[in-house]
């Protein structure tokens, strides 16, 4: 007699561009895909930050992924997007971020380990995660958690440490 071996659900990632290149984001981690949003600048940020938007009665800073990834904005196509996820902050707190992203329209099912490790180090890119291999050619995984530095995080969060009492 063989032991049941419990079938895994394969997850769920949304596929968005940056460049000519195709990337992914786990849907467990995206909280709303809306259409691109009008956004207030928020001077002194970094220029891959495009803004602040509100979003449920909740202010959300925006960061634009070709911005940071490749110093270009993201081109206005009918499928950039304004992508709200859920960033696990330095502080432990989990908060709404904005990401600008183009060609967010399609999604992929994989399970988690059919991305691999590339081999290869990125220390001015921690975001950029390991790779799946499709009939398309491969997508990247994108790490959310590793998005913002410190110095970023306390920029585009001040305001929360601003009404808890702390400098």
């Amino acid at each position: 007699m063989t032991a049941d071996v419990p079938l895994l659900k394969p997850a769920l990632y949304l596929l968005f561009s940056v460049g000519a290149e195709r990337y992914a984001i786990a849907a467990r981690e995206v909280v709303a895909v809306l259409p691109r949003v009008l956004l207030k600048g928020i001077p002194g940020a970094p220029v891959w930050v495009a803004g602040l938007f509100s979003f449920r009665g909740e202010l959300v800073p925006v960061i634009d992924l070709s911005h940071l990834s490749l110093g270009t904005p993201a081109q206005v196509r009918t499928s950039t997007r304004t992508v709200v996820v859920q960033f696990p902050a330095a502080d432990g707190r989990r908060r709404p971020l904005g990401l600008v992203l183009e060609q967010a329209s399609d999604t992929l099912r994989c399970q988690p380990e059919d991305f691999r490790d590339y081999g290869m180090a990125t220390p001015g890119s921690p975001y950029l995660g390991p790779v799946l291999e499709t009939a398309h050619g491969l997508v990247q995984r994108i790490q959310v958690e590793q998005l913002l530095p410190e110095p970023v995080q306390a920029l585009l969060f001040a305001s929360d440490a601003l009404a808890e009492g702390t400098p």
